[in-house]
């Protein structure tokens, strides 16, 4: 940018005032390497780094200008502001002491120390220097603040502890007297939504959300709010402080997070897309953090690479820690959990609770000592037992004394610990599951009948250990039913393995009319979700039939079991997937075992079905992969070998090779 001699001063503020930092930054640049040490440039370029959130740079403008003018104590104070903004939390407090003996910044300066101790997890001196600040006010002092906003600000402060110390209806009250003091802020709808948040109050928060983010959108149409959700490409808009001051970014972070844990996994990813857009380097932790973890389905290798990349971070999302352990369990990567925890054990007791801590030292070490693993699982479902009992005799005596206050918070309580307890249940009936000792994990499940009878993974779970044992399909009925009941009418809600197990026990127990009554009932849905959403692929009944084929194929019948496999996958452009196609050559590989083996033979018309099965999956198989490759494998297959295609013609081959017969 060309600026006329004299216009220096009009075109900077000109770009300050259309909000353009950036320009004015290279220009403010350009002019300070002719003169290094104008007091002027200096605090113009800090004040337009700390606008565009590049705090590090602002701080270092900002200490210059400390040493250049060592008379003027605002620069000390934005200094400090700056390094606190970096999360240069011991810098900060070094930059901020000298101002504690100014009466001019002594409050300010008291209130920013005591945020950067709230930062670093330090409450006890937050809290000291909060109520120091609030003292002079307190004692009607000559130095106490007649400004009303210094008293709400001390208000938001104590809000602020409050809601660390779990006391969150006491927060929102501190925080609302605030904004009845300084008017609608968005900072402020947005903490009292954190505590609906952490008090498992979902519908006030979402409201407090809703009025965030209608003003940002009225207020603010130039970010883009909603528009990448829309398939619109729009250009980043930076991490501004305009931005900031909005709060739009920390209420859909909010907004994904609550969605998230009602398991409204499409409006959670939906809540990410809505917020103004960023580049990727521009996004925030949280928001880093909450992408990697709700796209983990779809995106696994770059949500493992985010989580990684956020823990090397200071300081980070404090969830990061134990959301990675859990997921590399969950995707059996244990050695890197092991490694994980041993090369950060200042974080450990830091960041993880004993429960999780505990829970995740279990699960790790039950890859080399399961009973080792399965004794702490008991220790910890022991501990927990006895903490469900004293709540239940809570919520008992607190029902006898018609005292809702008391029953309402034994029955979170409550709810709290049984969703501690049933993870640890489940982890140790998986234990005896991998052993395939099924009469033991209907053993451990019995046992927790006492608190886990309404609970449905555990119902859920009960039902496909009695299911697996091959002599109690009538139990498993008994557990399956009020599952599929309770989704009737929107049975595709169901899981399709759940209705392919209940088809399946329902054959095997002579019930074929409810067999086919269920089977009917999602063909319906089926039909009707193609109608509403035509390029929508559905694999319900595919699954259940495909389960039903293999059953009658485990039982020898591979003359019906296979055909029914084959009929199952019809039509193929929307029925083969990876996961149909896992069932489906399970079937023709027993089936080609059993021929090599001449245990069986099928006549030519079957093999003839069998074969032009095959090549249509050939035919629609090529972009399809045979195996979801774990998101953390080194070595990758081949990608021209890791295709239906390439599976299906190996299996016609060797059919052809079986029986005899040339191509």
């Amino acid at each position: 940018m060309e600026v006329a001699a004299g216009q220096y001063t009009a075109a900077v503020y000109g770009l300050l005032g259309g909000g353009r930092y950036g320009e004015a930054v290279s220009l403010l640049s350009r002019e300070l390497q002719k003169s290094c040490r104008s007091r002027g440039g200096l605090s113009l370029l800090g004040y337009c780094y700390y606008q565009l959130q590049d705090f590090a740079a602002a701080a270092e403008c900002y200490e210059q200008l400390v040493a250049l003018h060592p008379e003027l104590d605002a620069y000390r104070l934005y200094q400090a502001q700056a390094l606190y903004k970096a999360g240069l939390y011991t810098e900060a407090l070094r930059a901020a002491s000298p101002l504690l003996d100014l009466p001019a910044y002594q409050g300010r300066a008291l209130r920013l120390q005591a945020a950067i101790h709230y930062a670093q997890g330090d409450l006890p001196a937050a809290k000291s220097l909060v109520e120091e600040a609030l003292a002079p006010a307190a004692e009607g002092s000559p130095g106490a603040a007649e400004d009303p906003s210094e008293r709400a600000n001390a208000e938001i402060n104590l809000g602020c502890l409050l809601y660390q110390q779990g006391r969150h209806e006491e927060a929102s009250t501190k925080f609302a007297s605030a904004m009845q003091v300084l008017g609608y802020c968005p900072e402020l709808s947005y903490n009292m939504a954190l505590c609906c948040y952490a008090a498992k109050q979902y519908a006030p928060a979402l409201k407090h959300i809703s009025d965030i983010v209608e003003r940002g959108i009225h207020q603010h149409p130039e970010l883009s709010v909603g528009m990448t959700t829309e398939g619109i490409d729009v250009r980043s808009v930076g991490n501004t402080l305009l931005l900031h001051r909005t709060a739009l970014v920390e209420a859909f972070n909010l907004k994904a997070a609550i969605e998230y844990q009602l398991h409204n996994l499409k409006a959670a990813q939906e809540a990410l897309t809505d917020m103004p857009p960023r580049a990727e380097e521009e996004l925030d932790p949280v928001t880093l953090h909450n992408q990697a973890l709700m796209n983990m389905d779809s995106q696994p290798t770059e949500g493992f690479e985010k989580l990684q990349f956020l823990l090397l971070q200071n300081p980070c999302p404090p969830e990061t820690f134990g959301n990675l352990l859990l997921l590399y369990c969950k995707h059996q990567y244990y050695d890197l959990a092991a490694d994980v925890l041993a090369e950060n054990a200042h974080l450990t007791y830091k960041l993880l609770t004993t429960y999780l801590y505990n829970f995740l030292d279990a699960i790790i070490t039950c890859q080399t000592a399961p009973e080792e693993a399965f004794h702490k699982l008991d220790d910890s479902a022991g501990t927990l037992t006895e903490q469900l009992r004293k709540l239940t005799k809570q919520v008992q005596e607190a029902r006898q004394n018609r005292d809702d206050e008391a029953v309402k918070k034994a029955v979170n309580e409550y709810e709290e610990t049984l969703d501690r307890y049933v993870p640890v249940l489940m982890a140790q009936a998986k234990i005896y599951w991998d052993m395939k000792n099924y009469t033991m994990v209907e053993k451990i499940f019995r046992k927790s009948v006492e608190f886990c009878n309404e609970h449905e993974v555990w119902r859920l779970n009960v039902a496909h250990v009695l299911f697996m044992q091959e002599n109690k399909y009538k139990e498993a009925i008994s557990f399956y039913e009020p599952i599929v009941k309770k989704h009737y009418d929107n049975i595709l809600h169901v899981s399709a393995i759940v209705l392919a197990n209940l088809c399946v026990s329902y054959i095997l127990t002579g019930q074929n009319e409810d067999a086919e009554e269920l089977m009917r009932k999602i063909e319906k849905g089926e039909e009707q979700l193609s109608y509403d959403n035509p390029d929508t692929n559905i694999y319900h009944l595919c699954i259940v039939n495909l389960v039903i084929g293999t059953l009658y194929c485990v039982k020898g019948n591979y003359d019906f079991g296979i055909s029914r496999v084959i009929k199952s996958l019809e039509p193929y452009n929307k029925k083969l997937s990876t996961d149909t196609w896992y069932y489906a050559k399970r079937c023709f590989l027993s089936l080609l075992e059993n021929m090599s083996k001449h245990m069986i033979v099928l006549c030519d018309s079957v093999i003839q079905e069998c074969v032009q099965f095959l090549k249509q999956c050939e035919l629609y198989g090529r972009n399809i992969p045979a195996v979801i490759e774990q998101p953390l494998e080194e070595r990758r297959m081949h990608s021209g070998k890791n295709t239906v295609t390439y599976e299906a013609r190996l299996l016609r081959a060797l059919m052809y090779k079986i029986v005899g017969w040339t191509a």
